[in-house]
């Protein structure tokens, strides 16, 4: 019996003990959840183990040493896949537009990569998130050749043409979601529609597929990386079933992993309880690495990190200064307050005592002068709150604060992309005050 036909009778069997509990399917969810997170991004690079995804999930805890872009590919791809699960409870049509929704949840931010030119010499470019691709995004293989996705002239087309045929295929009396699953995964790769993300995006949709069908989610797990790239290669070349069976027999595991759960039984694979291992590794880690502030010790922390994040906060929010009748830029601690940034640099450091709590910078817009738009203001605003052991910055609406232990700094990249947070969840902001007018 092949991997498909195995699924399905699986399925079968997993149907009979259906209603499950909601106890179990939270449980059985869970796993998938954690597992999917990780596997997943860890394929595309991630650095973040098993251990810190999870302590970023399920407790929020920051791993120290990684990159805060590491942490944010996280958080967005776990709200992405908390949104799949909601939706999939009711009849939401896959559509493009879903598919660009998809994107903007699991990328969170635009950012800058590393690229190619279509000739072969590198370059920079701007990923935007939930729009289609404007730039080739080629790869080069390891043989030194350039691998060559549709160009963003052709995406457009092609990506109406795979929901024409994805409706179709849907749409037939004896259709079987695991191939149309599966062969939908590879024809959106194959396409590569978007300037990031692809990867992550279809093994996502492919799993919207499958569950629509009352299927688990397949994991593709990161020890399987090689043969996962290499069965999308063959793909490339006409033959699919390696990919196909690949998906089918990791299918295979999380139906058995799903009947167990509903059986009420053990649901842990082999290496799970390494995992809860490096949790608490992890959690030990932390907690041996916390070291208690001194004058010193603040002093260090606030020329190396929080100076540079003051300058890059308001040389940011200086761009929006243009869009406003009136702005200002504050920095607080103690008290103290001051609108010129090279004097409150030197007071508040002069002023630091082991009873200060917080360094607070802010910028405040009043009264955007595009009036038809409305007469609205904004505020943005970046904390440090220093702890007895960490220090935690703070910024506006973001799920996910970065904790570090005294003995760190913030880097130049994390730096970059907590203004940068700020700076685009303004222009959300103002785009979002256009729209509704």
């Amino acid at each position: 019996m092949g991997p498909i036909e195995t699924a399905i009778k699986l399925k079968e069997e997993l149907d009979t003990l259906r209603p499950i509990s909601i106890e179990q399917e939270l449980r059985i969810m869970q796993k998938f959840r954690l597992d999917w997170n990780y596997h997943s991004n860890n394929l595309e690079g991630n650095s973040l183990t098993y251990g810190e995804t999870k302590a970023l999930i399920l407790f929020g805890l920051t791993a120290q040493g990684k990159p805060l872009k590491d942490h944010i590919e996280i958080e967005g791809h776990n709200e992405a896949i908390e949104w799949i699960i909601d939706v999939v409870k009711g009849e939401y049509p896959l559509t493009e537009t879903f598919i660009r929704e998809l994107h903007k949840l699991i990328l969170k931010e635009s950012y800058s990569v590393d690229a190619i030119t279509p000739e072969g010499l590198p370059t920079k470019k701007k990923i935007e998130i939930g729009q289609y691709k404007t730039q080739p995004n080629h790869v080069l293989t390891n043989t030194g050749e350039i691998f060559r996705f549709a160009s963003p002239e052709e995406t457009p087309a092609l990506m109406h043409d795979l929901m024409n045929w994805y409706h179709e295929k849907n749409d037939s009396a004896n259709f079987n979601p695991i191939l149309l699953a599966a062969e939908f995964h590879y024809k959106f790769i194959r396409i590569h529609p978007f300037d990031d993300g692809n990867g992550r995006t279809a093994r996502i949709l492919m799993n919207f597929i499958l569950m629509q069908n009352n299927f688990p989610p397949v994991i593709i797990k990161t020890e399987e990386k090689r043969t996962y790239f290499s069965a999308l290669r063959q793909a490339d070349s006409g033959i699919l079933e390696p990919f196909v069976n690949l998906i089918a027999d990791n299918l295979v595991r999380s139906l058995e992993i799903m009947i167990r759960g509903a059986r009420g039984e053990s649901i842990e694979e082999p290496d799970d309880f390494d995992k809860e291992l490096a949790l608490l590794e992890l959690k030990l880690t932390k907690t041996d690495q916390k070291a208690e502030k001194t004058i010193e010790i603040l002093h260090s922390l606030y020329d190396t990190s929080v100076v540079p994040l003051i300058t890059k906060f308001i040389e940011g929010g200086k761009k929006f200064e243009k869009f406003y009748v009136k702005s200002q830029h504050v920095v607080l601690s103690n008290g103290y307050a001051s609108y010129n940034i090279e004097m409150a640099i030197s007071t508040v450091k002069n002023n630091i005592t082991l009873s200060t709590t917080e360094f607070e910078m802010s910028y405040s817009y009043n009264t955007f002068i595009h009036s038809q738009y409305g007469n609205f203001n904004f505020l943005s605003q970046v904390q440090v709150m220093l702890g007895p052991n960490t220090f935690i910055i703070k910024s506006n609406r973001r799920t996910t604060n970065l904790e570090k232990s005294y003995g760190e700094q913030l880097s130049e990249s994390e730096i970059d992309e907590i203004v940068k947070h700020e700076l685009k969840r303004h222009k959300d902001f103002i785009e979002s005050k256009m729209r509704s007018k």
